[in-house]
């Protein structure tokens, strides 16, 4: 099989899906029978918040987003993660067929950590407030300068795809506003606090093509309450990192 072509080598992952769904019912009487990191037992989250009391953002959007988008990614992370368990018993198969799925893994499992982060870091009245208000304050200048940076680091994405999240860097101890151009981008050891969604999905349905004011109500709704729990979070797993 070391010869077989792309084209060839995704009917390879096709079929073993399909023994996958033969195989399924008698793996799903014992989970235990398949390690845990390829059960694809990942639940959806339902949402924090009342999506119908969001200001600026409609609860269509926000029901489709989260239903299509984030719902999607963990079907297909479960789907992912089944098959890479069927695909390592093929001693045949070609390294790089794995890579593919391997991909795909780490995709979607960024969709889900982030589309999560997103939806619990919305349904606040979006003032900075807390410990984190004054991290920002020391990290920025102020909080307006981190908030002009935010907006002006998402409008970067506009029209485009990706994700800015304001995150704590376990390595360096600092606060940054990062860019991330896909679901699989993120500077190493940095903790998202604040995340914001600049995929198309997240506002075309409300603003069309008009990402600036999405920006604007995002922010506004942003929840600072669990902002500075993640920050609080991220703190003690600093200080337990230096022990």
């Amino acid at each position: 099989m070391e010869n077989l072509s792309r084209r060839d080598a995704f009917k390879v992952i096709a079929a073993a899906g399909a023994g996958i769904a033969l195989a399924g019912t008698a793996m799903a009487q014992d989970a235990t029978l398949v390690p845990p990191a390829f059960r694809g037992r990942h639940q959806p989250k339902p949402l924090p918040f009342d999506p119908g009391r969001l200001n600026g953002i409609s609860e269509k959007l926000i029901r489709s987003h989260w239903e299509n988008n984030y719902q999607g990614a963990v079907r297909a992370l479960n789907a992912v993660e089944t098959r890479l368990d069927a695909m390592l018993k093929d001693n045949d198969l070609p390294p790089y067929v794995y890579g593919d799925l391997k991909r795909e893994e780490l995709l979607r499992t960024g969709s889900l950590v982030l589309h999560e982060h997103y939806f619990a870091n919305l349904g606040g009245d979006g003032k900075p407030g807390g410990e984190v208000a004054k991290a920002l304050g020391s990290a920025f200048g102020s909080t307006e300068r981190w908030s002009a940076e935010m907006k002006r680091t998402a409008n970067a994405l506009s029209g485009g795809s990706g994700w800015v999240i304001l995150g704590f860097n376990l390595h360096t101890g600092e606060l940054h506003n990062y860019w991330s151009w896909d679901h699989m981008h993120n500077a190493p050891a940095a903790l998202p606090l604040l995340v914001l969604d600049m995929y198309e999905h997240a506002y075309q349905m409300d603003y069309g093509a008009a990402a600036a004011k999405y920006i604007e109500a995002a922010l506004a709704n942003a929840n600072w309450e669990e902002v500075n729990r993640r920050y609080l979070r991220a703190l003690g797993a600093a200080d337990a990192l230096r022990k």
